[in-house]
């Protein structure tokens, strides 16, 4: 098989593809067209110390955080789910966007990024910190950090379930599936068609599901060997070393995605089986626009 550094994005109605220095969308607007627009990858990857292992993985995590948010609300624009017109906007969204103007998508994007990462942060370290502090008088302290891994690991499979159940949210995962199938499919060396993508699995080793994965299941390693029973060393040294931690992650699933041995197919089982959960089989309109994505990166940046 060949291999690509090719990844993806679901977003709303459609697929992002991101090749090495630039990222092509195709989304389906309202009328069933599908709207493909192109443009460069910024962020502070490949700058600096942010070149070298473990640092490269705290800089993509950030660049997808706030390129990604931008690309899903772009994308929301496009299938027509964005601002509403004029006459039919609130009086407060008349207010931000007379006060703001041009603005207010840079603010609304940093604001959904800061928001997103406090959220997570209290939900999957904050959260498991306090309800493993119940169990400090149980277990002896080097058994905490995975106490506190197996509750993070719960919350994580808890909230994919309750968010799959929605119908939106089913739809992106479908649009994920799609994105798996037609990199699968390229990987393959087939020719991209709706016919030949479609049989192709919707799991892949390099998913953002397996970088989450190995998230929760790496801070439970690297918290083994951060021992304390004060509940607010704990807190404070779990935040800390999140950006650490996911910079192990990326590496892991960059090893992952580049070879074919038995010990990467058992590392990466666990979070093959969670995207059975993150993705759902296309239809042949979703795979088309996964397509589009793809093509969109190939015809700027060939097939290396």
């Amino acid at each position: 098989m060949k291999r690509t550094n090719i990844g993806g994005q679901a977003v709303m109605e459609g697929v992002m593809m991101r090749g090495k220095e630039i990222y092509a969308m195709a989304v389906r607007n309202p009328e069933g067209e599908i709207v493909i627009e192109t443009d460069k990858w910024g962020g502070i990857g490949q700058k600096g110390i942010f070149r070298l292992p473990i640092f490269r993985g705290i800089a993509a995590f950030w660049d997808s955080l706030v390129t990604g948010t931008k690309i899903l609300m772009r994308s929301a624009e496009i299938a027509g789910e964005g601002w509403e017109e004029e006459e039919n906007l609130s009086r407060f969204e008349k207010f931000l966007k007379d006060k703001l103007g041009d603005k207010i998508n840079d603010i609304l994007i940093y604001f959904s990024v800061c928001l997103s990462l406090v959220l997570g942060l209290g939900l999957f370290f904050i959260l498991p910190v306090w309800l493993g502090n119940f169990f400090k008088t149980i277990v002896p302290v080097w058994a905490l950090g995975v106490v506190e891994g197996l509750i993070r690991i719960s919350l994580f499979l808890l909230y994919l379930f309750a968010i799959s159940r929605m119908k939106e949210i089913h739809r992106v995962f479908q649009y994920h599936g799609a994105e798996h199938k037609t990199i699968n499919c390229f990987e393959s060396e087939k020719e991209l068609t709706v016919e030949n993508v479609m049989p192709c699995t919707r799991l892949h080793k390099r998913c953002g599901t397996s970088f989450l994965l190995f998230v929760m299941l790496i801070s439970m390693v690297v918290f083994f060997f951060v021992r304390t029973d004060h509940f607010l060393l704990r807190l404070v040294t779990r935040v800390i070393l999140v950006p650490i931690i996911a910079g192990i992650s990326y590496e892991v699933i960059r090893w992952a995605g580049k070879s074919e041995s038995k010990l990467v197919a058992a590392i990466s089982y666990p979070g093959l089986c969670l995207q059975k959960i993150t993705t759902a089989e296309p239809d042949a309109q979703q795979i088309e626009t996964a397509i589009a994505a793809m093509k969109g990166v190939l015809d700027v940046e060939g097939e290396s």
